[in-house]
């Protein structure tokens, strides 16, 4: 029951009921990606996605993210060939725990003594 609450009320938990409607009715399934969420398009050229759980827009892999700002019609390959030095895709890890924190940043564990400024020795 709150999550159908939640749903209805607001947007950033999975979709909203305007936006439930609007796929139910115009609605035309394209696929999904590797994290289960689902892109549609309309007749008038639309074209949206339903994410699997939180809605978080870097969570769109680049394949679909062609297609998805109308940079390529064609829809991407259910399975897309990858080199071995490509990496998985994740969405932004900023501001969570596995966020990358350059050494000397305030947010690194070992804090590195850095000066503002080096004195020229003449």
């Amino acid at each position: 029951m709150i999550n159908f609450l939640k749903q209805i009320f607001t947007w950033w938990n999975k979709k909203t009921i305007g936006t439930f409607f609007y796929t139910l009715i115009k609605g035309k399934y394209v696929g999904s990606d590797e994290f289960d969420n689902r892109y549609y398009t309309s007749s008038e050229g639309k074209r949206w996605v339903i994410y699997n759980d939180r809605v978080e827009s870097s969570k769109i892999p680049p394949e679909w993210h062609l297609w998805i700002h109308f940079l390529t019609d064609k829809k991407p390959d259910e399975k897309v060939s990858k080199f071995k030095w490509q990496k998985t895709h994740e969405e932004n890890l900023t501001g969570t725990p596995n966020a990358y924190k350059p050494e000397g940043s305030l947010s690194s564990n070992p804090k590195k003594n850095i000066k503002k400024y080096e004195i020229w020795k003449v």
